[in-house]
């Protein structure tokens, strides 16, 4: 007898809960504790070595310290996947477990390091959380849906080789929401992940497993994906780092995903890490893997250190960043505009330039995403789910007694013909293309001889709102549409003292009503406000340097 989708999915969560050590649970605090970002320190589970181990936040420390034997590569793998399994206890995080196998990698390496004298690659020892996308050999990836539950990869995905080859310790894959496509994380497997800072907000989605494991010390440096701000939500909202690379740079050969043949807007890996240095280690060690010796599409782009120095930036000094207050579209909530107005006043404290950064044609760009993603009527998701008959999600709120929101528009079907879709293709190239000339245009006003160095935008229009209600990928969507690279920064949390509620304003359209009427200082307390650094196309280097500078502006500016 057939088993139903309920008992395939049930099998699959006791098969994750029956591969944690028995001696890794803890006594959980009750639900009715929202802030649980301390735990991991506070639970008495981890040992004073684990604890000063896990506590490092820069990933070139840590892998200085592995280089030069201070600490081996079984014992970080074996501190980070202890605290990784508490916070998976606290927020429901992870996926796959796979302690054995991870363990066995770092030996590998510990003995190679005695053996030869040197680190294996430029992350050795270096234990990587990866998003439940990057297969690897011989376990499931069902990213979500039960359709997936016992399919075993046959082989590594092209990045989980180049990471091993690079010295990592892939060691947990983190939770994802069904079909990826939302910017929450919840699915019919593995439930819901929740916000460390406050359990009643969103982790953000789709890269929320990774989001939520990081910020609790269970990782330092995870992989996640991004078609519409899936590393990026997640990072703002877990006061983290993420990268959005542009189209293939990094990867993605032999990785599942949703909308596969979709092309016109490609997904793509990139890092999260609490500090700068995790991303820049991991972007740069991909890259100088030569990716395009294994995957067709990953362009052929070397590290370009002079980018990086930003030679074509004044060599970051007197930068001039456009600030986008709001994309004329939906307005953004009281803690998201001040962080705003914290980065400018750190960059001009530090010697910099703004200007403000008048959206173009947002609501046309949103538009012309969106109708990308619903092109196939929902088709690949409606296949996706039938072997197994599994529900497709149509909501993240978590009480099937709420009002259900209208489907944000990249969850409507609107099904295209050929044709129909050529010619949102052709809309898509005139608005880059414009986009293009905007930018350009500013170099009448930068007073440096160049367009401005980079656009400072929020992440959405607001800090990580209650669950089922991350209704929009907006602010996120727009620089995947026009191929922008992007990368987020932490800047503050949400002080009801200081955010206020801002009097009603003459609304823009019932988006921006309802974001507005959305705002409770309160209930968003204490949640992080993150904002991304926006460059060109396949201006990596110059985005991760840019958002070192803007971090470093934000350390010197006192609260």
């Amino acid at each position: 007898m057939t088993a139903s989708w309920e008992e395939l999915a049930a099998n699959k969560k006791r098969a994750q809960a029956e591969s944690i050590p028995k001696e890794w649970l803890i006594n959980t605090p009750p639900d009715s504790q929202l802030n649980v970002s301390k735990v991991p320190l506070e639970c008495g589970l981890l040992s004073e070595r684990e604890v000063e181990i896990t506590e490092l936040k820069d990933v070139d420390v840590l892998l200085q310290r592995l280089a030069a034997s201070d600490y081996s590569a079984v014992e970080v793998t074996t501190a980070f996947y202890k605290r990784a399994i508490v916070a998976h206890q606290l927020t429901n995080c992870l996926t796959e477990i796979f302690i054995d196998r991870a363990l066995a990698w770092a030996r590998e390496l510990d003995e190679s390091l005695k053996k030869n004298g040197k680190p294996k690659g430029p992350l050795h020892g270096l234990p990587i959380s990866l998003k439940d996308q990057l297969c690897i050999e011989g376990l499931d990836t069902t990213m979500g849906y039960i359709s997936w539950i016992g399919k075993p990869a046959s082989k590594n995905a092209v990045l989980v080789d180049i990471l091993l080859e690079a010295g990592a310790v892939p060691f947990v894959r983190t939770n994802v929401p069904q079909t990826l496509m939302w910017p929450e994380t919840f699915n019919l497997i593995f439930g819901r992940t929740t916000n460390p800072y406050n359990r009643s907000l969103t982790s953000g989605g789709s890269s929320g497993g990774e989001g939520a494991l990081i910020a609790l010390g269970g990782s330092i440096l995870g992989v996640g994906s991004d078609v519409g701000g899936s590393v990026r939500i997640p990072a703002a909202f877990n006061g983290l780092y993420g990268l959005r690379p542009s189209y293939n740079r990094i990867p993605y050969q032999d990785a599942v995903n949703s909308m596969e043949g979709q092309e016109s807007i490609y997904s793509v890996f990139g890092p999260l890490s609490p500090r700068m240095s995790g991303i820049k280690a991991f972007t740069k060690a991909v890259i100088d893997s030569e990716p395009w010796r294994r995957d067709p599409v990953a362009i052929r782009k070397a590290w370009d250190e002079k980018a990086y120095q930003l030679e074509e930036h004044g060599n970051g000094q007197n930068l001039v960043f456009g600030i986008l207050w709001d994309d004329d579209w939906v307005v953004p909530h009281p803690p998201v505009k001040r962080a705003l107005q914290r980065t400018k006043d750190a960059l001009l404290k530090a010697g910099h330039k703004t200007v403000d950064w008048k959206a173009l044609k947002h609501g046309d760009i949103y538009a012309v995403g969106g109708a990308i993603w619903a092109a196939d009527g929902g088709k690949d998701f409606d296949t996706t789910c039938a072997p197994t008959g599994e529900p497709l999600i149509s909501t993240m709120l978590p009480s099937s007694t709420e009002d259900t929101p209208e489907p944000p528009a990249f969850r409507q079907r609107a099904k295209k013909t050929a044709y129909e879709l050529w010619q949102i293709h052709k809309q898509k190239r005139a608005l880059r293309k414009e986009y293009l000339d905007s930018w350009e245009a500013t170099k009448s006003v930068t007073g440096t001889g160049r367009p401005i160095d980079a656009i400072i935008s929020p992440v959405a229009p607001w800090a990580p709102p209650p669950h089922g209600k991350n209704t929009s990928a907006a602010y996120t969507l727009i620089w995947n549409t026009l191929d922008y690279a992007a990368c987020v920064f932490p800047v503050t949390t949400v002080n009801p003292a200081i955010d206020v509620v801002a009097p009603p304003h003459d609304f823009k359209n019932k988006d921006d009503q309802a974001t507005y009427e959305l705002y409770d200082p309160e209930v968003f307390k204490g949640a992080p406000v993150g904002l991304q650094v926006v460059g060109r196309p396949q201006e990596e280097e110059a985005v991760i340097a840019l958002t070192e500078i803007v971090a470093a502006a934000l350390k010197g500016l006192p609260e």
